[in-house]
């Protein structure tokens, strides 16, 4: 009993710091867009009319997360874990997070393909009800949606010697990324989130809500570019923002038949 009521407290913990999370940069991030309608991606679109749908499903899916990362968590501070986890330092603290920000990448990649698969997409399908994603729509998911995206936060702790910090900071900047990469707005568009450079920025993830069959990523575009589903128009896109300066309508990036 004891043991289920310090898991509790972990758990509990960890939901309402996201939560936190989850409110603090929707309020800041919508704030900064209502001050720069120009650079909202989808001109034509606007799916705020959906914000109170996708904060209410965002509270269960942010739940179901919570529960997968306290219960990696918890059982690596019981010892039901292949490796200790290395003592807390200057260098273990970012060379943890960086594998794990790399291999979190390849995990989200590929479970998200998994969820476009005809048998598995009808959990995804209600994420993708935000055609035009807004700062909200980050963690609009269904539970099995969030189980498959988000397990790396639980598996991690088993097969790595990863020190707490490393996962949370990774959690936390997995958070706020993704909610920023939901925005609908652009702001980072550069040479640096284009072809050969394996960073992104928000049209990247906005263009898989509008066209569905592209840039199916997390933090890189690697894993789209070598599997042959990066959007053929984004790096042009991105280019073209980078010499005018301004935000083009992706609704003329249109694919039509995509196959991907």
């Amino acid at each position: 009993m004891q043991l289920l009521l310090d898991y509790l407290f972990i758990f509990a913990v960890i939901y309402a710091a996201m939560i936190v999370v989850y409110f603090a940069t929707g309020l800041t991030v919508t704030w900064i867009n209502n001050r720069h309608p120009d650079r909202r991606i989808q001109k034509h679109r606007d799916g705020s009319k959906r914000m109170w749908l996708e904060i209410r499903a965002s509270m269960h899916a942010l739940a179901t997360s919570s529960v997968l990362l306290s219960a990696g968590y918890f059982a690596q501070t019981q010892g039901w874990v292949l490796f200790s986890p290395l003592a807390l330092s200057w260098w273990s603290f970012p060379l943890m997070f960086a594998v794990c920000f790399v291999l979190f990448d390849g995990w989200f990649y590929w479970g998200h393909r998994i969820l476009h698969l005809p048998a598995f997409y009808k959990w995804h399908v209600p994420h993708h009800k935000s055609v035009a994603p807004t700062v909200w729509s980050n963690d609009s998911s269904t539970t099995i949606d969030t189980l498959i995206e988000h397990g790396f936060y639980l598996v991690v702790w088993f097969v790595l010697p990863v020190p707490a910090l490393s996962v949370f900071a990774l959690r936390l900047f997995d958070q706020i990324s993704g909610m920023v990469g939901h925005s609908g707005f652009e702001y980072f568009a550069s040479r640096s989130s284009r072809f050969p450079s394996p960073l992104i920025c928000t049209t990247f993830h906005d263009l898989h809500h509008s066209q569905f069959h592209y840039n199916y990523g997390n933090f890189f575009s690697f894993w789209d570019r070598a599997m042959g589903t990066v959007h053929p128009k984004y790096d042009a896109l991105v280019q073209e923002m980078e010499v005018t300066g301004a935000v083009p309508d992706t609704k003329a990036a249109r694919v039509e038949n995509s196959a991907a």
